[in-house]
């Protein structure tokens, strides 16, 4: 308990590097020793960045499974449909594992995964982390306290920018099923629907239908006279989702993902950044004559064993992000919107000529560490130090065993979508 705990990154991407840093700010904590990925750039970064020799350095998951056992604990932030594969050879090895969301893409890898981990005994957690969200985690708090009563419905909500749907979900990585191995509700809601099994854990999802399309993203909708890439269309000083206007006017929006390619280059000029937009790049296709295949809107409806009922709607294209959330008991309801870090309880009281009393949280000064997930990736982080010590771990760690009613509820959703709406039985126990 006195020494940190060791871990080599699987996949150096932006997301595995996120919760790696938590051993630069916290040494006493985490310690990394290695890594393994394809790309030599990133090893070398990884090893300058946190330490490490060369010979902790590998090709692949694979080649670390092969090598001796040199540390505690594996953080796999490889791209979603790899988990399943990279995960098992180093679970066998008996490494322990924080695994990237989601932890499978179908039904028959979430089965070999768990398969493996009840096997070997290995402690995975799932990277959750809007449930580390002080937003969410003070929600939880409550509605474990009972002040709102026994839950009759929850209500979630995501609204995905039109910066973020086209750089991921219409340009990007996950914009094709095919290759990406995700649908949109899976890549991008597992959190919300993750959320909404957390604050019902007191019962379970017995059934899912679901509805979603393709609306706005797609041929017909392109203006007239539109050419394959925008610095090619005669629209690209108009057209709001333009390359020139999303990334070249914005380089460090989504840099991570748009500037991958060119980080070869220590401090690319806006240039070479153009010019990359102009021939190669994904990122610099008209946004209406893509590949895209995924939905860019899909509601999802939930039955719970207990009779209590549960909705989410993703809609992508708004012009601002935005996740909120309604929870409504037998004594009271909470809402609230993540952005603004704030939530309210409105409890019934029949006494009160307001008929009700009413209490704001605003938790905006709660914490200085707030970031994309609403200040949950370094708390994550820590959680899982004490879940792979053996420590008590917070209300929040979501062992595998704890995201598989999530993971369950996202696949027959879409499986519900896929067979217009048809509702689609959940079993959680046969996993």
């Amino acid at each position: 308990m006195d020494k940190p705990v060791t871990a080599v990154i699987v996949g150096g991407g932006h997301r595995a590097f996120t919760y790696a840093d938590l051993s630069l700010e916290e040494p006493q904590l985490l310690k990394i020793v290695g890594i393994a990925d394809p790309n030599p750039v990133r090893r070398k970064k990884a090893a300058e960045r946190y330490g490490f020799s060369a010979e902790h350095c590998y090709e692949n998951a694979r080649q670390l499974a092969d090598a001796p056992k040199f540390a505690d604990a594996v953080i796999n932030g490889t791209m979603d449909h790899q988990h399943v594969d990279t995960a098992i050879p180093l679970l066998e090895k008996g490494y322990d594992m924080l695994l990237e969301k989601p932890f499978a893409v179908n039904e028959d890898e979430m089965s070999r995964l768990m398969r493996v981990v009840k096997e070997h005994g290995s402690k995975v957690m799932i990277c959750h982390v809007l449930r580390y969200a002080p937003f969410y985690f003070e929600i939880k708090k409550r509605v474990l306290a009972g002040e709102i009563g026994k839950i009759i419905n929850i209500q979630t909500s995501e609204h995905v920018s039109y910066h973020h749907i086209s750089t991921s979900y219409v340009r990007g990585k996950w914009s094709n099923s095919e290759t990406s191995h995700t649908s949109m509700l899976l890549a991008k809601c597992c959190h919300d629907l993750d959320i909404m099994m957390w604050m019902m854990s007191e019962t379970e999802p017995a059934a899912v239908s679901s509805f979603g399309s393709t609306i706005q993203f797609k041929k017909e909708n392109a203006p007239e006279g539109s050419a394959e890439r925008c610095y090619d269309c005669k629209y690209i000083d108009s057209c709001e989702y333009s390359a020139k206007k999303l990334y070249i006017e914005h380089p460090q929006r989504w840099e991570f993902y748009v500037w991958d390619s060119l980080e070869h280059i220590e401090n690319p000029s806006i240039d070479e950044k153009i010019e990359l937009m102009k021939k190669s790049s994904p990122y610099g296709r008209c946004i209406y004559k893509c590949d895209n295949n995924v939905v860019d809107h899909q509601s999802v409806l939930v039955n719970f064993a207990d009779g209590a009922t549960g909705t989410h709607n993703m809609v992508g294209g708004s012009s601002f992000p935005s996740r909120r959330i309604h929870i409504i008991g037998t004594k009271g309801e909470i809402f609230g919107n993540l952005e603004d870090n704030a939530f309210t309880i409105s409890k019934i009281n029949a006494s009160s000529e307001k008929e009700r009393d009413v209490e704001t949280l605003d938790l905006s000064s709660a914490s200085s560490e707030l970031d994309a997930h609403g200040g949950g990736d370094i708390r994550l982080v820590r959680d899982f130090v004490d879940f792979q010590r053996g420590a008590a771990p917070s209300v929040a760690c979501t062992s595998i065993f704890d995201s598989v009613a999530g993971h369950l509820t996202v696949f027959l959703a879409d499986r519900s979508r896929e067979n217009n709406g048809a509702p689609q039985a959940i079993d959680i126990h046969k996993f």
